[in-house]
C-alpha cells in the first residue's frame, strides 16, 4: 500500500512541476478569461493547501476506530468531477500579487518532498488532528495524501486548460 501511494503521489508531483515549468514567468501571471484565476494563483493556491495537509501529517495524530480509507472514494469523486464548479475556503485562497514561477516551483517540491518522506516513515492509518479540513472533518493520514493527490489533479486539469487558452489568445 505505501508503495502504491508514494507511486501515485509522485506521479502527480511530478506532471504538477512539469506543467507549471511550461509556463513563461508572463503567462504564468496572466488572466486567462475574465473571473478566472492566473496559473500562478492556482499553483499558490495548490501549495497553500499542501502546506496544510503536511502540517496534519507531521502533527498531532490518534488511533483511527474506523477504516482508514473510508473517506478516499468520496474525495476522489469529489474532486475528479471536473464539471463541478468549487469554491475555496478563504485560507487556501491565492493573493493578486505577482507570483514568481521559481520561487513557487521550489516551494512545491519542497512541500511535496516532505509529503513522500511521511508516505515512507509514518503510520497512515491514524487520525490527523493538527489539521482538519473544513466540510470534511477528520481525516486519517491516508486520506489527507489522497485529497493531496486528487486536489492536485483537479488543479492540473485547470492549469492544462489555462494553458490552452492562453496559447489560442496568443493566437488571435
Amino acid at each position: 500500500m505505501t508503495n502504491e501511494i508514494l507511486t501515485e503521489f509522485e506521479g502527480v508531483e511530478k506532471e504538477l512541476l512539469q506543467v507549471i515549468s511550461g509556463f513563461s514567468q508572463e503567462e504564468f501571471n496572466t488572466i486567462p478569461f475574465k473571473g478566472g484565476w492566473t496559473a500562478g494563483q492556482v499553483a499558490e493556491h495548490v501549495y497553500k493547501s499542501i502546506s496544510s495537509f503536511t502540517k496534519g501529517l507531521y502533527g498531532k495524530v490518534k488511533p483511527t476506530t474506523r477504516q482508514p480509507d473510508e473517506k478516499v472514494e468520496p474525495i476522489r469523486k469529489t474532486f475528479m468531477d471536473f464539471d463541478t464548479k468549487m469554491s475555496s475556503p478563504d485560507f487556501i485562497l491565492p493573493s493578486n500579487a505577482f507570483h514568481d514561477k521559481n520561487a513557487i516551483l521550489s516551494s512545491l517540491k519542497s512541500t511535496m518532498d516532505k509529503i513522500s518522506e511521511a508516505i515512507k516513515k509514518f503510520d497512515l492509518s491514524e487520525t490527523c488532528l493538527s489539521f482538519v479540513p473544513p466540510a470534511i472533518g477528520e481525516l486519517t493520514r491516508l486520506e489527507s495524501i489522497y485529497f493531496v493527490i486528487y486536489h492536485t489533479k483537479r488543479h492540473i486539469h485547470q492549469l492544462k486548460n489555462i494553458s490552452s487558452e492562453l496559447r489560442i489568445v496568443s493566437r488571435e
